[in-house]
């Protein structure tokens, strides 16, 4: 044969081979493995024993006045923001066309009849008025004394690191430096921070060199005391609630996006309602779609008022507003409920500080909670941080203790800051905001 039949002989194989190889990588690329992961069916322990005797407790603020002087005096702070004045709408009266009075024919066998045989018209039924609307049915809000006896099990145990981990090291007899090692570590993944972890495990190693802790109850108990010790009982954590003898005490909420800042303001109404007091709250948020419209529907429960403003108003208007309605109605205290903003976004929390210099032209602002996720563990840090140095935050409010949230951050909040942690969310129920207790925080982490 000659050689060019040869060649293409070879160019033939060679194609034929790379359409089959094509072929089987196309056709292997297209079958889908599926597997179902190993822990498909375990179960997240979210148990817990987070128990607190005490209900949320209220007290007076400061008595402090704003002196306006040396105020600036241009710019935003020059007057109290308001929303900018719309045109009115006149009222023009076009004429009116002029009817052709319709014509009517008469018949006049009909006019022409006696009277006798005229109908009487009878006279219209009188139409019953309508009974007034009923008053709306408000919410039966649970008691707040022992509240958290009925949320007994809703505070996770930080993953078990400090309930199962640190309880079995430190139980497990005479602990050299590796056993030691261990138990840092567990801290540390417990969330509990570098600055905590190194007084708690200072603390450990000198009451177990002083009592000789053996047995598994000896070293929870001493263990137990030093986190109590590191979450400062001695903190007040009151919520500054109750009136000036002049004017209703103010409390302001912020924190970021998501934290649920919207829903412990409608919680707190409603242990201030049960407590008697008399309640406004001010829809400040008027970024957010139907913030204001979530606002309402927690007021309409339990009978508070609600001052709002349009949408995109001037927030720092609309909590003005809401003082002034506050300090007019003689209302016990207002709730200011501002928009989520990012910590890292400048101009907004430009504009948080500018709320809260308007409303001091007012009134005094009593309290300044920050609202924090407990999921997100350090990264409120850095949050709590930024929000302290332009409102100088007084209490922080944990959200979401009911999951796997890392319980950690209460310590370094407190530690870095010294801002106590006055409520904490254990649900999504109405009535599932408790006052925070050290004690029972750390027997709820300890299991």
């Amino acid at each position: 044969m000659p050689i060019e039949a040869w060649i293409a002989i070879a160019v033939i194989a060679v194609l034929t081979i790379t359409v089959l190889i094509v072929g089987l990588v196309r056709y292997r690329s297209r079958t889908i493995s599926l597997t179902a992961p190993e822990d498909a069916d375990k179960q997240l322990d979210r148990s817990g024993g987070y128990a607190a005797k005490s209900g949320i407790s209220f007290s007076e603020g400061g008595t402090a006045t704003l002196d306006p002087t040396g105020l600036p005096g241009v710019g935003d702070d020059a007057a109290v923001p308001r929303d900018a004045p719309k045109r009115t709408i006149s009222e023009v009266k076009l004429p009116e066309p002029e009817a052709e009075a319709p014509q009517v024919e008469v018949d006049v066998a009909e006019v022409a009849a006696p009277e006798a045989d005229a109908v009487v018209a009878e006279p219209e039924p009188v139409a019953e008025p309508e009974p007034a609307p009923s008053a709306p049915e408000l919410d039966t809000i649970a008691p707040t004394e022992g509240r958290l006896d009925r949320l007994r099990g809703r505070l996770a145990k930080s993953q078990n690191a400090l309930g199962k981990s640190v309880l079995g090291l430190l139980g497990a007899g005479d602990l050299d430096e590796d056993s030691w090692q261990d138990v840092e570590d567990t801290l540390l993944i417990a969330d509990l921070g570098p600055t905590v972890t190194a007084a708690v495990m200072d603390e450990l190693r000198a009451k177990f060199a002083a009592s000789g802790a053996r047995t598994g109850a000896e070293a929870r108990q001493v263990l137990r005391d030093a986190l109590i010790g590191q979450l400062h009982p001695e903190f007040n954590r009151s919520i500054r609630a109750l009136p000036h003898a002049d004017a209703p005490s103010v409390l302001l909420v912020v924190g970021v996006n998501g934290t649920g800042k919207t829903t412990t303001v409608g919680k707190l109404a409603r242990v201030l309602v049960a407590d008697g007091r008399r309640v406004v709250l001010g829809a400040a948020d008027t970024f957010r779609a139907a913030a204001a419209d979530q606002l309402q529907s927690w007021a309409s429960r339990v009978g508070a008022e609600v001052v709002r403003g349009a949408e995109g108003a001037d927030p720092a208007s609309v909590a003005f507003d809401a003082v002034d309605k506050g300090i007019e109605a003689g209302a016990d205290v207002v709730l200011v409920d501002t928009a989520g903003r990012l910590h890292t976004k400048t101009g907004l929390m430009d504009e948080l500080g500018k709320v809260k210099r308007v409303v001091e032209k007012r009134a005094v602002v009593d309290e300044v909670l920050l609202v924090l996720d407990a999921t997100i563990g350090q990264n409120g840090l850095a949050q709590a941080k930024v929000f302290s140095e332009v409102v100088d935050i007084t209490g922080v409010v944990l959200t979401k203790l009911d999951g796997t949230a890392k319980g950690g951050i209460v310590f370094r909040v407190q530690q870095d800051l010294g801002v106590p942690v006055k409520l904490v969310g254990l649900g999504e129920g109405p009535d599932d905001l408790a006052p925070f207790e050290p004690t029972a925080f750390v027997d709820a982490l300890l299991g």
